[in-house]
């Protein structure tokens, strides 16, 4: 009896659920889902579209399902199909949000920035607070290169939502193109319990301008280390190449052999990735009064809510030293601000040739072990200024099975003009 029964119900389950799709089809809001479906599970959008049709035949004023047959067009490359669903809807109703995100979307993809930028704001006049669109009216201001612009959207997304992953990562990057000039002072205190007997002193200025291909920063560094007073001239931009990808590029010398590398430069191409990631590749080369040496570096962060996490790894080849070298950091930033106000900290094994206070330590044939831990601080006060402050830790293996520690403390301010 119980080897009839089963047979029974699993036909009359299948045939329950037939009834429940085809009864779901014979709806605007089942035919919808059935397209959401199409679309999203099985990326079959000719299908996904048959759906939405049918669905517009039953309900000709469902928005929803107009302002997703707009952006399946506009997926599929259909740009004049999807246009006129946008503005068949905002003729009716400009106040529909959905469908003003949708129609910016169609025209910012497609590099009409005026276009997408006069959809938005339409938009803003309905919804003046919409997180989605001041971020995309900030994503177009971006892309016009009206930094200023842009970082105020952000602003007031962040002012009402402090944890807003995309605005957050957003308004990072853009944070040194919002003023044409900064200047930059700094001043770092190193000292050493048992590897040297003097403590290092190091002193940077530096101005920076925005320009429309990228920004530009000339620095001058003087260090005291060794005993011995040195001079650093460095050169660094951050050039753009478009809404995906920037890059750096940086070149430095000094004529003070054992102060400073020689020379030093490096490049790093950047990219700004899907789900508030980003990304770099690179190289960094130095010379000391030797062989110069090539590191190679990768970096990823992920933005998330108010934080910052990020890893990043340096290599040197073995071509260069005894052994082939690979150095690490991880560190988290919290903003509880703006892209100026934030505290974090990091943590490390290895020596980094981004690190002017220690760099001088990697011009050795040997690499020995190293750790180090770090907090920092960051405010801006006013419009114009911002503060920083660092403190670091460092564990130096300064010569086989002998360590000592490293304290080092710096203060900065940076003006924007």
């Amino acid at each position: 009896m119980p080897s009839i029964r089963l047979p029974i119900l699993l036909a009359f389950l299948c045939l329950s659920f037939t009834a429940v799709y085809a009864q779901d089809t014979l709806t605007s809001d089942g035919l919808f889902l059935a397209a959401r479906k199409a679309a999203f599970d099985e990326r079959d959008y000719p299908q996904a579209k048959m759906f939405l049709y049918k669905a517009l035949k039953i309900s000709p004023g469902y928005v929803d399902i107009r302002v997703f047959l707009g952006r399946i067009y506009t997926w599929t490359h259909y740009y004049d199909s999807a246009k006129i669903c946008f503005e068949y809807i905002l003729a009716d109703k400009p106040d529909e949000e959905e469908a003003v995100l949708a129609f910016t979307d169609l025209e910012y993809w497609n590099d009409h920035y005026d276009i997408a930028l006069r959809i938005c704001d339409g938009g803003l006049r309905y919804h003046p607070v919409s997180a989605g669109l001041l971020l995309r009216k900030a994503r177009i201001l971006n892309a016009m290169r009206r930094f200023a612009a842009a970082d105020s959207a952000l602003q007031m997304i962040l002012r009402k939502d402090n944890g807003n992953t995309d605005a957050r990562a957003l308004a990072d990057r853009i944070k040194e193109l919002t003023v044409r000039n900064k200047v930059d002072l700094s001043y770092d205190f190193i000292y050493f319990d048992k590897q040297f007997d003097d403590p290092w002193h190091l002193i940077s200025a530096d101005y920076g301008r925005s320009m429309a291909w990228g920004t530009v920063t000339g620095r001058i560094n003087y260090a005291n280390r060794f005993k011995e007073n040195g001079v650093q001239l460095e050169l660094e931009a951050y050039p753009h190449i478009s809404r995906t990808f920037y890059s750096y590029v940086e070149a430095g010398w000094s004529r003070n052999d054992g102060v400073f590398p020689r020379w030093r430069g490096g490049f790093s191409l950047y990219a700004n990735l899907p789900a508030s990631f980003e990304g770099e590749l690179g190289f960094r080369y130095l010379q000391f009064s030797g062989s110069p040496t090539w590191i190679y570096t990768a970096y990823l962060g992920k933005y998330y809510k108010s934080w910052l996490w990020s890893g990043r790894v340096y290599i040197t080849p073995a071509t260069y030293i005894n052994t082939v070298s690979v150095s690490y950091t991880i560190s988290a930033r919290y903003y509880y601000g703006s892209a100026d106000d934030y505290i974090g900290a990091s943590a490390g094994y290895g020596i980094s040739p981004d690190d002017r206070n220690n760099v001088i330590q990697l011009d050795s044939k040997t690499r020995l072990l190293s750790y180090n831990l770090s907090a920092f601080f960051k405010k801006k006060v006013k419009r114009r200024n911002v503060c920083s402050a660092s403190a670091g830790w460092v564990n130096q293996e300064y010569l086989p099975a002998a360590r000592g520690n490293q304290f080092q403390t710096g203060i900065a301010w940076q003006y924007r003009f």
